[in-house]
């Protein structure tokens, strides 16, 4: 079944993050969909690519655990700064290559070291599918 291929200004949610944010692709690869840069596996950045979710939750975070034990207890969210260490992870087989890695689909998803799933709510464009 096809997907839609996810592109610079998709909009991402993290489990632990309280806003949603959004994809940021540079042109390195040089492929455009919908004349937007197309994102591969690779583009899980912190910071770079992956832009903040607001606050985190996840006590996990280190800054997260230390205010909630500062507020006794109640949990205290605390700026994120995403920790995305290892690659997206595909949400079909790798059927399109960009710059030798694999496109990311919509339906791709990327682990944050805190314990965060962050998804993909809109890829930013809907016309280009991966098969």
């Amino acid at each position: 079944m096809s997907c839609p291929q996810v592109c610079s200004t998709a909009t991402l949610k993290c489990s632990f993050g309280v806003a949603p944010s959004m994809l940021n692709v540079l042109p390195v690869n040089r492929t455009l969909t919908a004349n937007l840069p197309a994102a591969n596996l690779s583009d899980h950045i912190p910071l770079l690519n992956i832009l903040p979710f607001g606050l985190c939750q996840s006590m996990a975070n280190p800054t997260v655990a230390a205010a909630t034990a500062a507020a006794l207890g109640a949990l205290t969210p605390m700026p994120c700064v995403p920790a995305t260490a290892t690659p997206w992870i595909p949400g079909g087989a790798p059927t399109v290559l960009l710059g030798n890695i694999p496109a990311l689909d919509a339906n791709g998803t990327l682990m944050c070291t805190w314990g965060g799933v962050i998804t993909i709510v809109a890829p930013g464009q809907v016309q280009m599918l991966i098969p």
